[in-house]
């Protein structure tokens, strides 16, 4: 059958070139996380760094395959949330599926106003860790309701300088093997008395995390030049360039420092960089590192705003939310929602606690994505798309299952609470869409 859905119009400017897609989902892949990610794999799984960064490559473009098929077949905002009313035709679905990938994304973004407000900050000022993040959003929420060519500018400069850190750090231990100190042999090496394959799934699981973030392209379908040639290449070519620096990243930090330095600091990569003997002030790392959060922020900010809006105009949230800057052409009252619940987000939890919900939120997400992919194989629409072969997202639910498997039994608890919240809320909005039916 032919979906009518598929030649909607948009109400949102389509500004989004390849170059502006790809540094998008460049950005939100690097995120904050590698800056302190390879002490904590290292402490998973030894010096080999790279192996399970290489397993978390394959797991995420394989969910990639799901998204890059889904996003030119249906061009929306809303994502994962519009996939899985197709292809489930359940409302309770649809509306858990948008709202886990809400949760996630607000959740993330005041994670990152944490973060940003933490050590890295107090290098350069003292100020109360509460009033900086709640500027931090502010800022980033004004940024977001300008527009979205004027974010995704801001993007692009925050992600070439985000980008060059990582190039710094290889570089550095690059340098260092010119002393003769540095021991490649170190990433061959597993943890002792741990089976390899299990600390390398293990490990896998927090790697994983490091590529989370693609997914958040796929609501800015509507805003993107030429979508079903351009959104494919821009997200397959992102993913594979962060895999790559990521893998390159892990063999210099192995190879400079022990595993046991890798653990022992909160800031593995600053400290190769101070091994490697290259004279770079530590405050440049800092200021780089708090880049890196800013551009992680406002780029998960940018896709909730886009994912409420798509929920809205699906009816899946209050038709409210669907409000639109007349002349910016933004989704000013997606984003002021947002905001507010990142803010109140960042008063009742640590960073810790509002990180390890992230991504267990995420792979339910990818579930229903990968499920759905399959689903809609019998729905055909006129356009030409991109379509990957059937094994892909078969492969890709396996990975999500193996990646849950890992999960720990709190994170199970934290992430459950945030789903029955969710259930309340579209009980509600069903109690309520009900009486207005009656009173009409």
């Amino acid at each position: 059958m032919t979906v009518a859905a598929s030649t909607h119009k948009t109400a949102l400017r389509r500004a989004i070139t390849f170059p502006m897609l790809f540094l998008f989902i460049l950005g939100d892949v690097l995120g904050a996380g590698v800056y302190a990610l390879a002490g904590t794999i290292a402490g998973e799984v030894g010096g080999a760094i790279w192996v399970p960064l290489l397993i978390a490559l394959v797991f995420a473009m394989l969910t990639a395959g799901s998204y890059a098929e889904l996003v030119t077949k249906y061009p929306h905002a809303g994502a994962a949330s519009v996939f899985a009313e197709k292809a489930f035709r359940s409302p309770l679905i649809s509306f858990l599926v948008g709202f886990c990938m809400l949760s996630a994304a607000v959740t993330s973004a005041a994670g990152l106003s944490l973060a940003f407000a933490g050590d890295y900050l107090n290098a350069f000022v003292d100020v109360s860790p509460q009033i900086a993040a709640l500027v931090f959003l502010l800022a980033i929420g004004l940024l977001n309701a300008r527009g979205i060519k004027e974010s995704l500018g801001a993007n692009l400069v925050m992600t070439v300088i985000e980008l060059s850190g990582l190039i710094l750090v290889i570089v550095a231990a690059v340098w260092y093997f010119r002393t003769g100190e540095a021991d490649l042999g170190r990433t061959l090496t597993f943890k002792p008395g741990v089976s390899p394959m299990l600390a390398v799934l293990g490990a896998a699981l927090l790697a994983f995390y490091s590529f989370v973030g693609f997914e958040t392209s796929a609501n800015l379908a509507e805003e993107i030049k030429d979508v079903r040639k351009v959104y494919p290449r821009a997200l397959f070519a992102a993913l594979l360039t962060a895999g790559v620096v990521y893998m390159a990243v892990g063999v210099a930090a192995s190879s400079v420092l022990s595993t046991e330095k890798l653990v022992s600091t909160s800031a593995p990569l600053l400290e190769v960089v101070r091994a490697s003997t290259l004279e770079i002030p530590p405050a440049l790392f800092s200021f780089i590192a708090l880049i890196a959060v800013a551009n992680g922020a406002l780029l998960t900010m940018i896709m909730a705003s886009r994912l409420t809006y798509g929920m809205a105009n699906l009816g899946l949230l209050p038709g409210g939310l669907g409000a639109v800057l007349p002349k910016r052409k933004t989704p000013w009252a997606a984003i002021v929602a947002t905001t507010v619940v990142a803010i109140a987000l960042t008063l009742t939890g640590t960073l810790a606690t509002l990180a390890q919900t992230v991504v267990l939120l995420l792979l339910f997400v990818f579930l229903s994505t990968n499920v759905a992919v399959l689903v809609l194989r019998r729905d055909r629409v006129e356009e030409d798309h991109f379509r990957v072969p059937t094994f892909v997202p078969v492969l890709a639910i396996v990975s999500c299952l193996v990646l849950l498997s890992q999960q720990g039994w709190e994170t199970w608890l934290r992430a459950g609470a945030l789903i029955v919240v969710g259930m309340l809320l579209h009980g509600c909005s069903r109690i309520s869409l009900s009486a207005i039916g009656k009173a009409g």
